[in-house]
């Protein structure tokens, strides 16, 4: 345990919410002890580290300075206990790992389970995020190791191993498309699109594929979450564009197919497996990678692709 944990978890918690009471519903302590504890330690302090106002607590500017040294040595001394437990040439470890929703089913979940259960003393810590908070946490060591899309667009992540994602059209099982040799754009706009929207990083390709085309938006069901797109399209409501990333599981399980699109229709995304610059991986965190960077060749799954789209 941290020496200095109460104190540390307490005050963490009051930064991260901005409330005595919020603070103390999380951690499932009171909130007169949470202030106790603030209490005592600014006046070893001799200093205010936030300041009580009618809507919470705001840290002052010494507060700040607390939070960043409290944060650097929580990593650092959980990375102390890592590399003591390898100095003992024990299998345990932590691995924290922030990841986008397309990889919450598949593959990935395949390999860390199968990882949890080589070694059953590893802790993982997963967090399911959009692109660009994965690439935050990662960018500031607060997780390890990130999977994310497009990762050459953050310059300041360390990217460690690619996968190119075939971006199609998904459609159900049976559909009349599937049962072409060839299938043009002409043929697919012939159906409601189920189009991704904003902020999902698919949806840049969809843009860009029916400016091409012209499409009328009546034609149009917008959807911001891929898990009510691949629904809607199990249920007839129309096809969409996404990678195969999304609906790898339902394609796997017979729940939808999917058509790819050329490269000249729709450009391929990449997805990563990154790290920050410089960061030294535990043993543990290393060995999980490695088993990712197996995992991501396995994702691209081109034999799962059964028809190409024609001209158009």
């Amino acid at each position: 345990m941290i020496p200095f944990s109460r104190f540390s978890r307490h005050f963490l918690e009051v930064a991260r919410q901005g409330s005595l009471r919020k603070a103390a519903d999380a951690l499932h302590v009171s909130a007169s002890a949470i202030d106790r504890q603030i209490l005592q330690a600014e006046a070893a302090l001799n200093v205010r580290l936030f300041e009580r106002l009618p809507t919470g607590l705001k840290l002052t500017a010494a507060g700040e300075l607390v939070l960043g040294d409290l944060r650097r040595w929580r990593k650092e001394y959980a990375r102390t206990v890592e590399r003591v437990d390898e100095l003992r040439g024990l299998r345990r470890g932590h691995v924290g790992i922030a990841l986008i929703a397309a990889l919450s089913e598949g593959v990935v979940t395949r390999t860390i389970a199968a990882v949890g259960k080589e070694y059953p003393s590893l802790t993982f810590d997963l967090r399911v995020l959009d692109n660009a908070e994965v690439a935050d946490l990662v960018r500031e060591s607060e997780v390890d190791l990130g999977l994310l899309l497009e990762p050459t667009e953050n310059t300041t992540l360390a990217t460690r191993a690619i996968a190119e994602i075939p971006v199609g059209i998904a459609v159900p099982v049976g559909h009349p498309l599937t049962s072409l040799p060839r299938v043009s754009p002409e043929r697919i706009l012939q159906y409601r699109q189920i189009v991704p929207a904003a902020p999902l990083i698919v949806n840049q390709r969809a843009v860009a594929f029916y400016a091409r085309h012209e499409v009328q938006e009546q034609q149009f069901v917008a959807c911001n979450d891929l898990r009510m797109m691949r629904s809607l399209i199990r249920a007839g409501a129309g096809v969409g564009i996404v990678s195969l990333l999304d609906v790898a599981a339902d394609v796997d399980e017979g729940r939808l197919a999917f058509i790819a699109l050329p490269q000249r229709q729709a450009r391929t995304l990449t997805l990563g497996l990154c790290v920050a610059p410089q960061r030294q991986l535990s043993h543990a965190a290393q060995l999980v990678m490695d088993r990712l960077v197996a995992a991501l060749s396995m994702i691209r799954g081109q034999d799962r692709v059964r028809q190409r789209v024609g001209p158009g």
